[in-house]
């Protein structure tokens, strides 16, 4: 068997790489002590091949650094396979000048020579092959050209003895050095022409658009998810499973039993089929959000909000974990291992879990389709930004309170612009989106069960009076907390209770405990209160999984203290707007002038303050000349 390790720097598609290589011959897991994934595959049956994390140096700094030099140290490797971008040779070649000195036959994998060509950029690959005595092959991994004979020639390499003799001295000289190999071995034009990504980030990085933009971008998501696409696949999917499962199986329950009927329609069937079609929104949200990724977008967005996190103490880095937030808490919390700074793992553990997971979407999805139909985009892009800010601003207390350390300089990869092949996007999306079909048919369905039993039977045996049973009784223990936030029916207690389990189950719950809810709902909440759930929901304590994580991360102390304040910050903030908007909104339609104006008012601010704000030298873009001034540094 010959052992391949696979190195690059982020960005560029080493993952690619990987995939094409190994295919469905991959296997996933952690790193032990570090919850950096490890991915291992086969090429034919030869050639165990071990993707390592995407890393710019070997100098032991990050966990996936000491990861790699770890693997390389003490495991049996008999080739390194290097992914390099065609386009930026001499940045990404300093890695290779390290793997060197482990004395290991290199192939250097020369990808997006497509984009290298683009910028007229000409290398003579057979000389650099000879100035740096490795193997190079020139590939476009997104269009699986080049690596038709790899196998043949990592099988070559692997029989090679080398010992890389070339001193390239400490990173200046071997930087100095690097760009002498790379000239000589390659052409540029003349001209320093822009690139198309530099133009795109003229625009998408600019001063005065950028966050509009992004507030803009959101809202696009969510038109995306509600209105053209998700929307109707939900609808469709709701009739089809009404029609052809729903109704057929009461007409042949007809003459079964009260209690069995009740069981099989109302517990079984009835949280099930009413949470299943949540998922074309959930996959169409998870589609928008890859493409983000893909596209390079999202790298720009966590460098946009370097500048806001850096007031608050924290580095841009730590924006990451709380992109991934946006899909589940848990891997998020796992994510903050990445971040050197002590204090920002864990004020970033404790804020992450307040971003918009998946599972919270079948909650907004239910509320704004029932309250809010005619701005379904604009009422959730307010709990997407709620969420932000409300994170930032509890970093910021953290910050002045118990945490009071300077900020870590942030170093972040600006990848080129692409269009994502759709063959990966619909991948990425699929890996993200499939946990909710594997909740439906498990977690669901046992609450579904347990939900019905509770509220079907009573010290008598079975009631079709739910009030009655005893769940009404317990939930009725809880409603005096929740009366304050317009929440006064028992059940929605109850509700929010069981999202402790995992958010999906809250609307699990409500079917199973109201039945119709576009029928019923309207009846318990007003618009107002309707808009103070959806606060409290957005914010609670997150579910046992994230808090599982957050206890095996950071101990009990931690994750008591994630569990019991973000259920006082979601009473509190829900609290306060259920008070003042009962003083002046009476409808729905109200409440969503507002959440827009708000929204409006907030670019308006930072319009405002970009060109009253006096010039520091820093232009924020990924071309920016003095980025050694600044705390944060985007390369590109």
């Amino acid at each position: 068997m010959i052992n391949v390790a696979l190195f690059g720097n982020p960005n560029v598609g080493k993952t690619t790489v990987f995939n094409l290589l190994t295919g469905l011959n991959q296997y996933v897991g952690n790193w032990p002590g570090v919850t950096i994934e490890k991915k291992e595959g086969y090429l034919n049956d030869n050639i165990k091949i071990v993707d390592l994390p995407g890393i710019y140096a070997m100098d032991t700094f990050s966990n996936e650094e000491k990861v790699s030099k770890s693997y390389l140290e003490n495991e049996d490797v008999d080739v390194i396979v290097n992914v390099v971008d065609a386009s930026n040779l001499d940045r990404n070649l300093y890695l290779t000048t390290q793997l060197m000195k482990y004395n290991k036959p290199i192939i250097l994998l020369l990808n997006m020579i497509d984009l290298a060509d683009a910028k007229g950029i000409k290398t003579d690959y057979d000389k650099l092959a000879k100035e740096l005595d490795v193997t190079i092959l020139p590939i476009i991994a997104k269009k699986k050209s080049g690596l038709e004979n790899i196998a043949k020639v990592i099988e070559n390499c692997s029989k090679q003895k080398v010992n890389y003799s070339i001193d390239f001295g400490d990173e200046t000289s071997t930087y100095k050095k690097l760009e002498e190999i790379v000239s000589n071995c390659s052409k540029t034009p003349m001209e320093n022409k822009k690139s198309i990504s530099d133009r795109i980030d003229n625009i998408m990085l600019n001063p005065i658009l950028a966050y509009p933009l992004f507030i803009g971008i959101l809202l696009l998501l969510f038109k995306f998810t509600f209105d053209w696409v998700g929307g109707p696949l939900q609808d469709g999917l709701t009739a089809l499973i009404e029609n052809f499962v729903m109704t057929p199986l009461d007409g042949l329950l007809s003459s079964s039993s009260q209690w069995f009927k009740s069981l099989l329609v109302d517990g079984v069937l009835g949280g099930i089929a009413g949470t299943l079609p949540f998922f074309p929104l959930i996959f169409t949200l998870f589609f928008g959000i890859s493409l983000f990724e893909d596209s390079g977008y999202m790298s720009r967005a966590a460098f946009l909000m370097d500048k806001i996190m850096s007031k608050v103490g924290l580095s841009g880095k730590a924006f990451i974990p709380m992109v991934m937030g946006l899909g589940c808490a848990s891997p998020a919390i796992m994510a903050t291992r990445t971040l050197e700074s002590e204090k920002d793992r864990k004020i970033t553990a404790l804020i992450s879990p307040l971003m918009t997971c998946g599972a919270k979407l079948p909650i907004y999805a239910l509320f704004v389709a029932i309250f809010f139909p005619k701005n379904k985009a604009l009422i959730t892009t307010s709990l997407y930004l709620l969420g932000i800010v409300v994170a930032i601003l509890v970093a910021l207390v953290l910050n002045k309170t118990v945490y009071k350390t300077e900020v870590e300089p942030f170093v972040l990869e600006l990848p080129e612009y692409k269009i994502p092949t759709l063959s990966a996007l619909l991948k990425n999306t699929w890996n993200k989106s499939k946990g909710f079909l594997i909740r439906v048919v498990t977690v669901m369905f046992a609450m579904s069960v347990v939900i019905w039993f509770l509220s079907s039977f009573n010290f008598h045996g079975f009631t079709e009076n739910i009030n009655e049973s005893f769940l009404a009784g317990f939930g009725k223990m809880l409603t005096p907390i929740f009366t304050p936030l317009g929440f006064k029916d028992w059940r929605i207690s109850v509700a929010l209770l069981s999202g402790l389990g995992a958010k999906e189950i809250v609307v699990n719950t409500m079917i199973v405990l109201f039945g119709n809810l576009h029928q019923v709902l309207p009846t318990v909440f007003t618009g107002v209160t309707a808009y103070s759930f959806l606060i409290f929901s957005a914010l609670y304590t997150p579910c046992i999984a994230s808090l599982a994580t957050m206890r095996k991360e950071y101990g009990n102390k931690m994750m008591m203290i994630s569990l019991s304040y973000q259920f006082l910050l979601a009473w509190i903030v829900a609290f306060i707007f259920n008070t003042v908007a009962s003083l002046f909104l009476g409808n729905s339609a109200s409440i969503e002038y507002i959440v827009g104006g708000v929204i409006v008012v907030v670019a308006i601010v930072i319009l405002f303050k970009m060109f009253t704000k006096k010039s520091n030298g820093c232009s924020s873009c990924s071309s920016c000349p003095s980025g050694e001034s600044c705390n944060s540094k985007a390369t590109n």
